[in-house]
């Protein structure tokens, strides 16, 4: 049972791990983009509409990638394009993905189809405990601690990744320079679309394989907490989301055993979770400010 609960922890990470390093990207570039959840609704209804009309799960998760990308494409037109509010355009963003994924997914209520297959590595899968925990997973699973080395890969050791961050850090030196803000700052909205579209995905190609609206169940904003909570750095949300994973498992598991405590009580555990974290860190200004893009929701216009 202990094997099955922490595979279970695992599994509840991957979306996270998706849609936080996206969200990470972005910022990193001095965008604030709240609009996580809306995109990764999206992506989830694209991901089990397709899949299940199609019979292909590798059509579906594209399809889902593509899906939130296409929802931050409009949040980078607004924000980038017209210089709307950022926090304002998110919000919508959210609210415009919830309403329409709601929509659009009303007619899959009540199909379900096959999630997606556990790969197992010969040999080393059927190692004692870790072969099961550490190399029994499906595709996306293993692709979510890829990503997170190719991220942090690209912030440190590429001069792409150091556009990426100095424009984060000081927008009017990289424009004086040469580097074009609104081009960078956009590539890096559709990246974070693409990744919290894939981590929509996940949902029911995997996790449970059937739409239900709201599936998400808040999981873009705990995303957007564990961007502050890894302080910006790609490794620490491998850890971030392994930890709000065990405690969105820790709720479901108590209501199964039906503990004495409310199970109102036990569902507010993640995002009280959550709320704890950032009074934490925003006690630690320091910690708080690390590696904190100086740009971080700051509009830039190219003529001033």
């Amino acid at each position: 049972m202990l094997e099955d609960l922490i595979l279970t922890v695992l599994m509840t990470s991957v979306p996270l791990v998706y849609a936080a390093t996206g969200e990470l990207i972005v910022e990193r570039s001095g965008v604030l983009n709240l609009g996580v959840e809306g995109m990764m609704l999206m992506g989830a209804v694209a991901a089990f509409g397709i899949a299940m009309v199609s019979g292909s799960l590798v059509l579906g998760v594209i399809a889902g990638g593509l899906a939130g990308m296409l929802t931050a494409a409009l949040f980078g037109i607004l924000v980038l394009g017209f210089a709307t509010n950022q926090v304002a355009t998110g919000l919508a963003l959210t609210i415009f993905g919830a309403g329409l994924s709601g929509l659009v997914g009303a007619p899959l209520i009540g199909h379900a189809i096959e999630g997606l297959p556990v790969l197992r590595i010969p040999l080393l899968s059927d190692l004692p405990t870790v072969g099961k925990l550490v190399f029994s997973h499906d595709l996306m699973a293993y692709g979510a601690v890829i990503l997170v080395a190719a991220v942090a890969y690209f912030l440190k050791r590429t001069r792409a990744g150091l556009v990426l961050r100095a424009i984060g850090d000081n927008h009017d030196s990289a424009h004086a320079l040469g580097y074009s803000v609104l081009g960078v700052r956009f590539m890096a909205v559709l990246f974070g679309g693409l990744m919290a579209g894939f981590g929509g995905a996940y949902l029911p190609l995997a996790l449970t394989p059937h739409w239900a609206e709201g599936m998400t169940a808040g999981r873009g904003w705990i995303a957007l907490a564990l961007v502050v909570f890894a302080s910006w750095m790609p490794w620490r949300v491998l850890v971030g989301a392994l930890i709000f994973g065990g405690i969105t498992i820790m709720q479901l598991a108590g209501q199964a055993r039906g503990w004495t405590v409310p199970s109102q009580f036990l569902s507010m555990l993640p995002y009280l979770a959550t709320i704890v974290v950032l009074v934490l860190i925003s006690r630690n200004r320091e910690f708080a400010l690390a590696n904190s893009p100086a740009c971080l929701g700051r509009a830039f216009h190219a003529g001033k």
